[in-house]
């Protein structure tokens, strides 16, 4: 167990990145061309060249037989999300001793897992990857399309807590310099819902539950079972086996 010390911490001041341990950016594309859907998500790396975008587009639509066109609208797309994260480059980020909550409700393949935890935000070494891995894990959810979504879908809440960082900062100078700044609000739960954070934990300590809360973060995953007659429907791992089979009983009965 980690010992903790209590009293508030002071915000402290850094230029814009990401509150992990490295920079990645997490990208999401969502394309339909001439009735043909492309949807992935995935991180990049903001210091690579735009040539390395290039054979990317290039070389998915060639593996996924897509056509031309899906080039460059691909392009587009993660261009476009880069040029968003590099506008924030330079720019002043308050991280407090902070910890916010996030949550997780993802549909991969025939897996549905929600969850909620609170994480670190002014933990710079934590990593989601690792994260998702350990859930996984503990989860026994062997499909390999399932951590890298979690990882993501973490990186995306983070990246906007830190933007949505740097919009409070760039108001409050607006403030200092005798200017009347717009009061800031957002629609992501994760900013509003923050709670300050007044124990200092190690440095791999991001992701918190506490115990007497346990119960309110338990994960829950479901396995859909196959498409039958156009209707999915999840098979609930907690559902008595010997209960589901007398309502089979009853079902036959009644014909």
């Amino acid at each position: 167990m980690k010992t903790v010390s209590l009293g508030a911490s002071r915000p402290s001041t850094v230029n814009f990145r990401m509150p992990t341990r490295d920079n990645l950016v997490p990208i999401r594309v969502d394309i339909e061309v001439d009735g043909q859907r492309y949807r992935d998500a995935f991180t990049w790396n903001p210091r690579d060249p735009d040539s390395e975008i290039i054979s990317f587009a290039k070389r998915t639509a060639k593996d996924l037989k897509l056509p031309a066109n899906f080039v460059p609208q691909m392009l587009q797309s993660i261009q476009g999300q880069l040029a968003e994260f590099r506008s924030y480059e330079g720019q002043e980020m308050q991280i407090k001793e902070k910890i916010v909550p996030l949550k997780i409700d993802l549909r991969v393949n025939n897996t549905v897992i929600r969850d909620q935890f609170l994480w670190d935000i002014g933990n710079l070494d934590s990593d989601p990857e690792e994260f998702a891995r350990t859930l996984c894990d503990d989860l026994n959810i062997t499909d390999p399309e399932v951590g890298p979504a979690i990882a993501v879908s973490i990186r995306e809440q983070l990246y906007e807590i830190a933007s949505q960082s740097v919009s409070v900062m760039r108001e409050k100078q607006l403030s200092k310099k005798g200017r009347r700044a717009p009061e800031f609000s957002s629609n992501s739960k994760a900013v509003n819902n923050a709670v300050d954070l007044f124990k200092y934990f190690g440095s791999k300590g991001s992701v918190i539950r506490k115990r007497k809360e346990w119960y309110l973060y338990e994960p829950v995953v479901d396995v859909i079972a196959n498409e039958e007659n156009g209707k999915e429907e999840p098979n609930n791992s907690s559902r008595p086996k010997k209960r589901a089979e007398e309502e089979k009983v009853a079902s036959l009965q009644s014909l």
